[in-house]
């Protein structure tokens, strides 16, 4: 069952208005999405999300409520191009949630968790040609230790990159979890299992997350019309460092600190945490931070 992180908080830092126009860029199974849904009357919800299976699932959840969304299968950094094909060129908010969701995880054929055997797969988009077998049995020790380092804390990426290489072919996510404590001093593998971050990286690199976050924000502020609320949960600190930066990057002073001007402010930021509540009842939300930027003035 996928239980929706910091629901409430969403909801509420959306602002949601009964006409207004709601993006939900990473559909899943319509946790966030019902909730938009419920709070609009005359507005509508656009759903963007790569697997078909939570399009197909989500469809028959939204239409239980009413019909006033619109699902679309693409990658979300495709959002741009999507909206205005329905002549959408501003919208009232949009919400992210980065996680992979707990279908896809719980689905040991999806090959995306290391405590479940199955093809090394992780395609978020399974029309794609680019699995995770394909990473972990075709790239180079170079290529293996450029997205350990990159796209996760892995520790001791280089011998982790060559056990890879060594012990190939590797075909199943158990496979490959061998492969990687065998590879490394027994003390590492009791601190904390060494899979979860080499996954995680393997995962970025199939989905090609980093550069569809990079693209999504720099399209999300064009689209937000005035007042509109972009709403991010992010999960591992790689990720939220982007999204960070880049509202740091728009809300910092443009004006020298010595000129007395007062500068106009465009946006206005704020980071909320799950409560211990909803920690302690859905252990996934544990390193989720929701970061909620609100446009203030128009470009």
């Amino acid at each position: 069952m996928h239980i929706p992180v910091m629901l409430n908080e969403v909801i509420e830092s959306l602002e949601i208005k009964q006409n207004g126009i709601y993006v939900d860029l990473t559909l899943g199974r319509a946790g966030h999405s019902k909730e938009i849904l419920n709070n609009i009357k005359d507005g509508k919800l656009i759903g963007f999300d790569k697997d078909i299976i939570a399009i197909e699932e989500s469809r028959s959840r939204l239409q239980k409520i009413n019909n006033n969304f619109i699902l679309i299968h693409s990658d979300f950094k495709n959002f741009k191009n999507e909206l205005k094909k329905y002549g959408i060129n501003k919208v009232d908010g949009i919400i992210a949630d980065l996680g992979v969701s707990s279908p896809q995880i719980d689905n040991a054929n999806r090959g995306f968790s290391y405590n479940k055997n199955g093809f090394l797969d992780m395609r978020m988009d399974q029309s794609q040609s680019l699995k995770a077998w394909n990473i972990v049995n075709e790239w180079n020790v170079d290529e293996l230790i450029n997205i350990f380092i990159n796209y996760a804390d892995v520790k001791m990426p280089k011998k982790i990159a060559n056990a890879i290489v060594k012990n190939r072919p590797i075909n199943t996510t158990f496979e490959l979890v061998d492969v990687i404590k065998s590879s490394l001093p027994a003390k590492i593998v009791s601190l904390k299992n060494p899979a979860k971050t080499v996954f995680q990286a393997i995962r970025i690199a199939v989905n090609n997350e980093f550069e569809s976050i990079d693209t999504v924000l720099r399209d999300s502020i064009e689209f937000l019309k005035k007042d509109g609320i972009l709403a991010i949960i992010t999960f591992h600190s790689l990720e939220d460092k982007i999204v960070k930066n880049f509202f740091g990057d728009l809300t910092k002073s443009k004006i020298n600190p010595k000129i007395p001007v007062q500068e106009e402010k465009k946006f206005i930021v704020k980071t909320l945490k799950p409560s211990k509540n909803e920690i302690e009842f859905n252990k996934r939300s544990r390193s989720a931070k929701l970061r909620i930027l609100k446009k203030i003035k128009e470009d």
